[in-house]
């Protein structure tokens, strides 16, 4: 059975972001694993109208919004392009809870970008290097060889420059909505839109 989570607005407040860090901060000590813990579900829409949804690992969050780290050039880079829109879902099932997110999207800033690029495992920084995210390829062979090309390339260097193709985007949320699961289906929503500098706070039927 999954655990209950009452969603009171005295105790969210006036603003959601305290409220989803706090999940975030308890879902890591539960799962310390990124993919247990930081995994959601980015949704964003192509230029023909065609919608699409991936995975990807929460990195930061703060005010400005959610971040996560990728290839600009790839599907997903081409279509979160910066004032383009997205939607995000985490549903840490662990603690009863999920939040749901729509806004605006912009690149993080490149010294931002640098300093989480350098602190990911120096494999994980080649790979950066190696894919050329979402073309189509011959088969693995090509990025057998590639990887052997930048490993040559790097050997012996301190530290790995991040290419300019990969970095941060930020997902600023116009909306925000907390959800908390209860065992008699009548589930607390609480759906938080931005108006001016501050939000607005509604409850919705499950």
């Amino acid at each position: 059975m999954r655990p209950e989570l009452e969603l009171f607005e005295s105790d969210i407040g006036d603003e959601p972001i305290s409220a989803v860090r706090e999940w975030w901060i308890a879902a890591r000590e539960i799962d310390p694993s990124p993919e247990g813990s930081s995994a959601m579900a980015v949704a964003s829409i192509g230029a023909n109208g065609s919608p699409s949804n991936r995975i990807v690992l929460l990195r930061a969050l703060d005010e400005r919004g959610f971040v996560f780290y990728t290839n600009y050039e790839g599907r997903k880079g081409s279509e979160l392009v910066p004032g383009n829109r997205a939607a995000l879902v985490i549903h840490w099932a662990e603690l009863g809870c999920q939040v749901r997110a729509e806004g605006v999207v912009e690149h993080v800033a490149a010294d931002e970008s640098d300093a989480y690029f350098a602190t990911r495992p120096r494999g994980h920084q080649i790979g950066a290097w190696v894919s050329p995210q979402s073309s189509v390829i011959d088969d693995r062979a090509f990025l057998v060889n590639r990887l052997a090309e930048m490993e040559m390339r790097f050997e012996g260097a301190e530290e790995i420059p991040r290419p300019e193709y990969w970095g941060g985007i930020r997902l600023i949320p116009e909306v925000i909505e907390l959800w908390g699961n209860r065992s008699d289906r009548l589930h607390d929503r609480l759906r938080f839109t931005r108006d001016g500098g501050g939000w607005v706070r509604e409850r919705l039927a499950p």
